[in-house]
């Protein structure tokens, strides 16, 4: 009822509008001084100007939208109703043989009067209803400096001017053609060097960036030029969906590191991925972990008919049990309790389900836990455990074997890197001469953002408690992409593979870590003075660079721009039951042996001997401290 009424009093407004344009265009023509015989000819065209432009505006729709949201789309409207009265006016004008001729003049006057009067009314209506509700903010909040003045500032503007916690004082961008003009009223008083006059001049503290096209060695600029300046810098996640109204001012956000680090969104063959996924039984191991989560999640996407989780950890299992329960329960999801190296549960697990479809992401990934007095663990359950799952997953007929790798398999200086390096051997050794029945494909990738383990969440607690911020080395740097890129790449990687292949991720450019470590401390509020940096030397078994490719492989494109494939040496026919030969012999082995014997194999293992003690040396110093 109210919308209906709210329709009909909006219809009588435009109604008045054609006797305001019709009756106040005939007073112009004559000034005010309408001649006796034009007002029987004023009552007989309103009534016919009236009934067109009713039929008009229905056909416009012009009753479909707010008034306090008048916009573009409703001018539109407003222009064709408009337009059909005054055609209607012309043909009128040109049919018209009486005595009493309509004023030539009235063709322009019309119609211009009544734009206005329909125009001006909806946007003096939306300018009153906007002040009686969000004008008393005007002088609150927060003072705040835009970075960029095109349409996503423009849009983050008219998002700001509605929240009591923000009051936008100035803009900045580097287009010179923009300096010294307004935005909604607000100056545009410079380019980005400016933002720290501008910050003093204002009295603000406060930067939001609003740039959803700009590079992102533009972004890092502006982060450090704000923050230098002792400015908290803030930007709109997905900016884009700001500007189509389907996000709200309340998902902005600080700047975080993973804005600075240059990795681009990634585009997928979702097509192909769906054709290898739909209505099969997929098997994660792993899939707790930081890589097996977000693959698991990313799965879902694609319909699988079973999606089985196999995973040691408890806690982690019931984590992504959760999280399906309350974001996907669409999806059947087996959570099973396992480990990778125990082959009576393996047989089990895929005597029951058979996956057809399975992702080995389970595997030790700790350089410096596994380099001391954990190195055959190492060895057991990245090396053993991708054999045992391989050799279930050949033996109960899956279509595709997918190991995830690492950079740090190629030319590796410690045990994980090597036991990584053997993995994958033994996936190769299973496709050339296994039995065929399975595709096996191997996926190598750096560093992921906020992984566990990962640097990243290490630097912001040693920030939140203070400092200092331990780095290993001034010049090590290391390859970062975020896990749901990597869990994509793997997804796009494996619709792709023959078998056979070491697919190699596109991780972009190295970052050092002692400039993400300041940028991290800035990001906080921090200056280099408040929160000193310190180097702690490398670790046992670490390498200052990361390397994605091995000396001995070359490296073929793929129709994927961030996907390359490896082409590694081949693997003797042997090798296999050399390997099960060495994994089965009785523990413990010592770190020397392990080593040792990883060397055999994989003769580009060259371990690092800075901080590697031995098991009994550790022992010892600790019984010393005690």
């Amino acid at each position: 009822m109210i919308r209906f009424l709210r329709s009909a009093l909006v219809f009588l407004f435009d109604l008045f509008a054609v006797a305001i344009a019709w009756c106040g265009g005939l007073l112009l023509r004559f000034n005010f001084d309408l001649p006796s015989e034009y007002v029987r000819l004023a009552f007989l065209g309103l009534g016919g100007l009236l009934v067109v432009h009713a039929v008009a505006c229905r056909w416009a729709g012009l009753y479909r939208g707010m008034w306090v949201f008048a916009s573009l789309p409703d001018l539109k409207r407003v222009l064709k109703a408009v337009a059909v009265s005054g055609v209607a006016l012309l043909v009128w004008v040109a049919l018209d043989r009486g005595g009493t001729a309509i004023p030539r003049s009235m063709i322009v006057l019309y119609p211009v009067l009544l734009l206005l009067v329909m125009g001006g009314g909806r946007a003096a209506w939306r300018m009153w209803k906007e002040h009686r509700l969000y004008g008393g903010l005007i002088a609150q909040g927060k003072p705040v400096v835009i970075v960029g003045a095109g349409r996503g500032g423009a849009m983050l503007m008219r998002e700001l001017e509605r929240s009591p916690d923000w009051r936008v004082v100035a803009l900045v961008d580097d287009d010179l053609g923009k300096w010294g003009m307004e935005l909604f009223g607000i100056p545009i008083v410079g380019g980005l060097g400016a933002l720290p006059e501008v910050l003093r001049e204002f009295k603000a503290s406060h930067v939001i960036l609003a740039m959803p096209s700009a590079a992102t060695e533009t972004l890092r600029r502006a982060t450090d030029i704000g923050v230098r300046a002792g400015a908290h810098v803030f930007t709109v996640p997905g900016l884009e969906e700001l500007m189509n109204g389907r996000v709200s001012i309340s998902a902005m956000r600080p700047v975080e590191i993973e804005d600075l680090l240059g990795r681009e969104p990634v585009s997928i063959d979702t097509e192909n991925v769906q054709a290898m996924l739909a209505g099969r039984t997929v098997l994660v191991t792993g899939a707790g972990g930081s890589i097996g989560s977000e693959l698991c999640r990313q799965l879902s996407r694609f319909e699988p008919g079973i999606l089985i989780l196999l995973e040691s950890s408890e806690f982690a299992l019931y984590s992504v049990e959760q999280w399906f329960a309350r974001n996907r329960p669409d999806v059947r999801v087996v959570p099973l309790a396992g480990d990778v190296k125990d082959g009576v549960r393996l047989e089990e697990v895929f005597s029951a389900w058979a996956p057809q479809i399975v992702f080995h992401a389970a595997a030790y990934k700790h350089v410096p836990l596994m380099e001391v007095g954990n190195a055959w663990q190492a060895v057991r359950n990245n090396v053993l455990g991708t054999l045992q799952v391989a050799t279930h997953a050949e033996r109960y007929g899956a279509e595709r074997f997918v190991f995830i790798s690492t950079d740090k398999a190629v030319n590796p200086t410690n045990v994980m890197g090597a036991t990584k390096r053997l993995a994958e051997m033994v996936c190769e050794a299973l496709h050339s001469f296994g039995t065929k029945a399975t595709q096996f494909e191997v996926v190598r990738f750096g560093n992921v953002l906020g992984s566990t383990g990962s640097v990243i969440p290490k630097f912001a607690e040693q920030i939140a408690h203070g400092g200092p911020v331990t780095v290993t080395h001034p010049e090590i740097n290391r390859y970062f992409m975020s896990i749901p890129e990597a869990a994509q790449l793997v997804l796009q990687a494996s619709a792709m593979g023959h078998g056979g292949e070491v697919f190699v991720l596109d991780m972009g450019e190295p970052v050092k870590i002692v400039d993400l470590a300041r940028n991290m401390i800035r990001l906080s509020g921090y200056s280099d003075d408040e929160i000193r940096i310190e180097f702690t030397g490398l670790r046992p078994g670490e390498k200052l660079y990361e390397e994605l490719l091995a000396d001995a492989e070359a490296t073929m494109e793929t129709p994927h721009p961030k996907l390359r494939i490896a082409r590694s040496r081949s693997v003797p026919e042997a090798f296999l039951d050399e390997v099960r030969e060495w994994l089965s012999q009785p523990a413990p082995v010592s770190d020397d042996d392990v080593r040792s014997g990883l060397k055999r194999w994989v003769p580009e293992y060259v371990p690092a001997n800075h901080g590697v003690k031995s098991v009994e040396s550790g022992q010892a110093q600790v019984r010393e401290q005690v």
